[in-house]
């Protein structure tokens, strides 16, 4: 972000000499340079696109998630442009991810050479051809192109052409790999390729980038989890982790955390079953929207799914009786496994897996209730994530144009959800339009140690699963009336989580939460065995050396390799003593301690889930 104002209108009277002031005006006007994209009271602007009232302004550069979309968006019509101008490609659909831009396309003579369509980009960003989007139906689109639309699931009812109107930012680079495709639901969409690169605006932000790559692989969860013997995958059961003895104990460790808040929070725990019948899910709407990424098992005449959420089953859990105003607010949370059918091209490590598990948790609430409900939520995603070092801001995702329900229900939601973000007092944005169909929510996301941004925790209100289950509770007066549902995540999935963090940390994970927090190393005489009690006596995720083979530095270099967060060091002269000495991995030297303070020390450590490496 490179400067946040609130731009009046007389800033357009120093431009009377144009019919409005665009955002290329307010970049000049105030020195700020860098700038890709403007928010508009909450809303993305184009710059060359005029301001034409007061507004609140926001001025992005690439280093922040939405400049990067627009240039990436931007480089992807130019890697569109080329593939349809100089190879005949017939391009189904051009967009950006979270890593960079893509282009899909179907090419009778596959073969290419890449380092020549990157210079052919170069040519085309060099003649800084205008771009325009065009709203357009299916339709028109395909007379417009003279191409016949292959799937309506891979067309935007929009495209963009060179022309007039947005001028695009210079892209000199752009790093290109091919890979098949796979489009869920597709149909005459065999033979598709990916072509996928990154743009940027300048070599300052390539050279960066080229930094941020090289440090995100160093930091790879995947090769984490294989050196530090926490995970592994396998074909037998696709997209399902295996956790090993070390990854087990963070899984858990995490799972502890959370259970700990709860029963401070007024949550209480439930465990519903894994395996329905399929007419629960065509009573809470999902079988129609979301059957397809579903696993489903079939017993004659019946057929079950595995379920891919929770909420369903603490609706039937909540109707099993009636229900009174005293009780409430209810807070459920279920730690139980759940399961979605991912395309096998979309697995990958642990940020996405076909079986997973969420702190997942559901609020009953009344009407009267909810502020004070959401206030409470954000505090919760606020102290876990104070824990492990993460700054955040939250979006408000409002009502989107497919909504269901009554617009003065929503109307009341989002303005109560915007009075606890004020209340909050963390940074916030407005999402217009990106509420689920069935209720605004509040997104949280986090950025990393690489400064990379995640999104993790999420709140979300829900109008309709209380209607499609009929939920009520009995009111003051004796009246039956409608609760309110409040979906929240603070982790989100463990096992993208247990991703995030071990990328965060690059492997060094805290003491409270590390799976190699003790290396004991004996040395000479009858250190062994003393130090097998010291290793007993710990209580903690420990480990021996005692490899006679092996010398004292190299042991210690072992020890500080594998991410132990102590090396504690026994020989005759500790044993004598009842002491160890210390070292931490970062190779300081706390001396020889008493294996009583030690031990106290480290379990104060511990209980206060500090990152700090000293005690």
């Amino acid at each position: 972000m490179l400067k946040q104002m609130y731009v009046k209108r007389s800033v357009v009277i120093l431009w009377q000499h144009f019919e409005f002031c665009h955002l290329y005006s307010v970049c000049v006007l105030y020195s700020v340079k860098g700038a890709v994209v403007g928010r508009v009271n909450g809303e993305l602007w184009e710059l060359a696109r005029p301001l034409e009232a007061d507004c609140e302004l926001q001025l992005l550069g690439f280093d922040s998630l939405e400049g990067r979309r627009v240039v990436w968006q931007t480089g992807a019509c130019v890697l569109g442009g080329v593939m349809e101008t100089h190879y005949g490609a017939q391009v189904c659909r051009e967009g950006v991810s979270d890593t960079g831009l893509y282009a899909d396309y179907r090419l009778d003579n596959s073969t290419l050479s890449l380092e020549e369509v990157e210079e052919r980009c170069r040519e085309m960003a060099d003649l800084k051809l205008p771009i325009t989007k065009l709203e357009l139906n299916l339709q028109e689109l395909g007379e417009l192109f003279q191409v016949r639309v292959l799937d309506l699931s891979c067309c935007e009812p929009s495209s963009h052409r060179a022309g007039s109107l947005i001028s695009s930012p210079p892209l000199p680079h752009l790093f290109i790999c091919v890979s098949p495709v796979t489009l869920s639901g597709s149909t005459g969409l065999s033979g598709l390729l990916r072509m996928m690169g990154v743009s940027f605006p300048g070599e300052k932000e390539r050279e960066q980038w080229v930094q941020e790559q090289e440090e995100a692989r160093k930091r790879d969860h995947r090769r984490i989890g294989k050196d530090q013997e926490l995970f592994f995958f396998n074909d037998i059961s696709p997209g399902s982790c295996f956790f090993l003895p070390k990854g087990a104990h963070i899984y858990n460790t995490l799972t502890d955390f959370i259970k700990s808040e709860y029963s401070r929070r007024g949550f209480s725990e439930v465990v519903t079953p894994t395996l329905y019948s399929t007419s629960l899910w065509e009573r809470s709407g999902h079988w129609e929207h979301y059957s397809e990424n579903m696993f489903t098992v079939t017993c004659e005449p019946h057929t079950f799914a595995l379920k891919p959420m929770n909420c369903p089953a603490h609706c039937v859990m909540y109707e099993q009786r009636v229900r009174s105003w005293r009780e409430l607010p209810l807070r459920w949370a279920d730690f139980g496994a759940l399961h979605r059918n991912e395309h096998s091209g979309a697995l990958g490590g642990l940020t996405r897996v076909r079986r997973f598990c969420q702190d997942d948790a559901h609020i009953f609430c009344t009407p009267d209730q909810l502020e004070e409900e959401i206030t409470a939520c954000l505090d919760f995603v606020r102290s876990v994530y104070r824990v492990f070092g993460f700054t955040f801001h939250c979006l408000l995702s409002t009502r989107p144009s497919s909504y269901l329900g009554e617009a003065a229900l929503w109307d009341s939601a989002e303005q109560q959800l915007e009075k606890s973000l004020q209340q909050f007092g963390e940074r916030w944005e407005l999402n217009p339009g990106d509420g689920a169909f069935y209720g605004p929510k509040i997104d949280i996301q986090i950025r990393d140690a690489i400064g990379r941004q995640h999104q993790c925790a999420t709140i979300q209100l829900d109008f309709q699963l209380p209607i499609r289950f009929n939920l009520q509770y009995v009111g003051p007066d004796g009246g039956m009336y409608r609760p309110v549902m409040v979906h929240r995540a603070v982790l989100g999935s463990l096992e993208r989580m247990i991703a995030i963090l071990a990328e965060n940390f690059g492997g060094k994970w805290p003491l409270w939460l590390s799976p190699a927090q003790v290396m004991v190393l004996p040395v000479g005489g009858d250190s062994e065995h003393y130090g097998r009690e010291v290793l007993k006596e710990a209580g903690f995720m420990a480990d021996i050396d005692d490899d006679h083979g092996a010398t004292l530095n190299r042991k210690v270099r072992s020890a500080q390799l594998a991410q132990y967060n102590y090396i504690f060091v026994v020989g005759e002269k500790e044993r004598g003593s009842g002491t160890v000495s210390v070292r931490t991995r970062g190779g300081k030297q706390l001396g020889q301690r008493s294996l009583e303070d030690v031990m106290t020390s480290l379990m104060e450590l511990r209980g206060s889930r500090s990152n700090r490496d000293e005690f």
